[in-house]
């Protein structure tokens, strides 16, 4: 609007400094008469390009009429430079109608090809959402036919692994009793004993990692849940002088779940950060409700993840602890999907790690 009163004023100040020049000239100068008679064209053209076709046409219609007493009351005389003048006129009104048609006309075809251009943006935007669509899809069945695979190698290793695991730790309990403390064959048999606890542990995660997660859900409160999981590790950070912190939403959230499930995967989470958290520092819980979903952030205090392993973080058997078995997150997210919902981890390195878990809320789940 302002950039439209401007170019009037300048176009209306133009027209209007030209008809001075004409009126107060003596007419003897006729040359420069005929030179301020093409300065008219100016702002006609201007006009036109402006304003398109009714804005050319207005603005020669102004200068014909501004124009028209100077050649009425001052030249006057010769039938032949009147005419001459008359059909100047006539020109101003053609240039300024031509002109501004086709600068109407330019101008139209410019906004199609913007929108023709503005739609083809548009579609590459949905052309590459659906293509990103498309490779998440694609990694959660690649996802589901790695599980199907350790699923089935899991039903193998229950059967020859874990029966001999049982008898190795048997017999090597029996030789134990045999040698005295701080005896090197007593102390070569508590290595034995411990490392076949580890191996049986991994055995017992890859079992629950393929074991179908729950199908009956029911309404599960996730402020007790995660009191009862601060409950269950306040001991262990004391120890290891960590401050552990829940901020518990305001009022209740609930969501449909199986309780114990959901308390394993929140289990698993927070002593990872406890034990990704050195002396002094913290882990917090914090809880929040966005777009329909339960948000839960477990942040800690410790050294971070490098880019290239968070983006290895949940695959089996993927870990940066010694001894890890690089199966806790792996299963913690299948818990986390069979309910409905998404684990995400936020890292950088020397600020921290943030575990973002999002689960649908009840309302949600039940609007049609």
């Amino acid at each position: 609007m302002k950039s439209t009163i401007l170019r009037t004023v300048l176009l209306a100040f133009s027209i209007l400094g030209i008809s001075l020049l004409h009126y107060l000239t003596p007419l003897h100068l006729h040359y420069l008469h005929d030179i301020f008679q093409r300065f008219y064209y100016l702002p006609i053209i201007l006009a036109a390009l402006w304003f398109g076709f009714r804005g050319g046409l207005l603005c020669s219609l102004t200068v014909s009429v501004v124009y028209a007493p100077h050649i009425l009351f001052q030249w006057g005389g010769g039938l032949t430079l009147e005419m001459e003048k008359y059909l100047e006129i006539v020109m101003y009104n053609v240039v300024g109608g031509v002109t501004g048609l086709l600068a109407q006309r330019e101008r139209a075809r410019s906004s199609e090809l913007q929108k023709t251009a503005q739609g083809l943006e548009e579609s590459y935007n949905k052309l590459q959402t659906q293509s990103e669509r498309i490779m998440t899809i694609e990694e959660q069945l690649r996802r589901a036919e790695r599980l199907s695979t350790l699923g089935e190698m899991a039903a193998v290793l229950a059967h020859e692994i874990r029966n001999p695991l049982g008898s190795i730790r048997g017999t090597a309990e029996i030789l134990r009793d045999d040698y005295q403390p701080g005896d090197p064959k007593h102390e070569f048999i508590e290595i034995q004993i411990k490392e076949t606890e580890r191996l049986n542990r991994v055995v017992e995660e890859f079992l629950r990692m393929t074991r179908p997660q729950p199908t009956e859900m029911g309404r599960c409160s996730l402020r007790e849940e995660l009191e009862t999981i601060v409950t269950l590790t306040t001991n262990d950070a004391k120890a290891r002088k960590i401050k552990l912190t829940l901020e518990p939403p305001t009022g209740d959230l609930f969501v449909s779940a199986d309780g114990e499930k959901l308390r394993q995967a929140f289990l698993n989470i927070v002593i990872n950060a406890l034990q990704a958290t050195p002396a002094d520092g913290t882990v917090t819980i914090a809880t929040r409700q966005a777009d329909g979903h339960h948000e839960i952030r477990f942040s800690d205090s410790g050294p971070g993840i490098e880019a290239s392993a968070l983006a290895r973080v949940f695959e089996p058997f993927f870990t940066t602890k010694p001894d890890g078995t690089g199966l806790g997150l792996a299963i913690t997210k299948k818990i986390i999907e069979a309910h409905g919902g998404t684990m995400e981890v936020e890292s950088e390195v020397g600020t921290g790690t943030t575990v973002i878990v999002r689960l649908p809320n009840m309302e949600s789940e039940e609007t049609p």
